[in-house]
């Protein structure tokens, strides 16, 4: 008694084109064949056909099955349940971080940490912060949390962001005096950001050529033109 391919793949649950990828790649031994060249199946292959399948339930490369035509070394199963649990480790935390965004709203372009510091920020504020985010070291991302826990907001940023780009010359020098004034302020109260670029990963003049290209594109003429008097000012 022997089965043909067809119904081989058919006790095992599973393909024709399955069963003859096994063969390509040495997981399964090629059987008999009859005279007419039709393979023929019996209880040996339908249990390694069957092994096979498990152990890649299981979470084994067909790679790895390869090596092993018998059952698998205890240290193979060991490494991977080693594996497994970093993976369901890793589920659990993305689950985690799922459920806030889910029940709460929470942006998906921040880091999990730092989505519920960012209440209600204006968008070109929002995305300068995920730029600054990308640049930072540890250290300096640090600091950027803290600055965003105790920030308070003064009414002359939420004026800048309103900004719109036709701001007659007089809307301008008026917020470039009170801005200075509040970016001052700033400075004295979190010293540590003034540090913030000096660790980050591709140097602080990185930093900076960055961040400048990332306003140009997120910020209009009136506000870009207040934020250049501003820097002029302080040289």
């Amino acid at each position: 008694m022997a089965w043909s391919t067809r119904q081989l793949a058919e006790l095992a649950g599973t393909t024709v084109k399955a069963v003859r990828h096994y063969h390509k790649l040495g997981l399964l031994p090629e059987p008999q064949r009859t005279s007419n060249g039709y393979k023929q199946y019996g209880v040996a292959e339908l249990t390694r056909l069957l092994q096979i399948r498990r152990l890649a339930e299981l979470g084994l490369s067909l790679a790895q099955i390869a090596e092993h035509q018998d059952e698998p070394s205890e240290q193979t199963l060991r490494q991977l349940d080693v594996e497994l649990a970093a993976g369901i480790e890793r589920l659990q935390r993305l689950r985690a971080e799922l459920t806030p965004i889910l029940e709460h709203g929470w942006p998906t372009d921040f880091p999990a940490e730092w989505a519920p510091l960012i209440g209600a920020m204006p968008a070109n504020d929002r995305a300068l912060l995920v730029v600054q985010a990308r640049l930072l070291g540890p250290e300096g991302l640090e600091a950027w949390k803290r600055f965003l826990v105790e920030y308070v907001e003064d009414p002359s940023v939420g004026e800048f962001d309103r900004l719109p780009p036709d701001a007659p010359e007089s809307t301008r020098a008026d917020l470039v005096v009170r801005l200075e004034t509040h970016f001052a302020e700033i400075r004295a109260e979190f010293p540590e950001l003034r540090e913030s670029r000096a660790t980050a990963p591709g140097g602080p003049q990185h930093v900076g050529r960055t961040i400048d290209l990332a306003m140009h594109d997120v910020y209009n003429p009136a506000q870009l033109d207040v934020l250049q008097r501003i820097r002029n000012r302080r040289k």
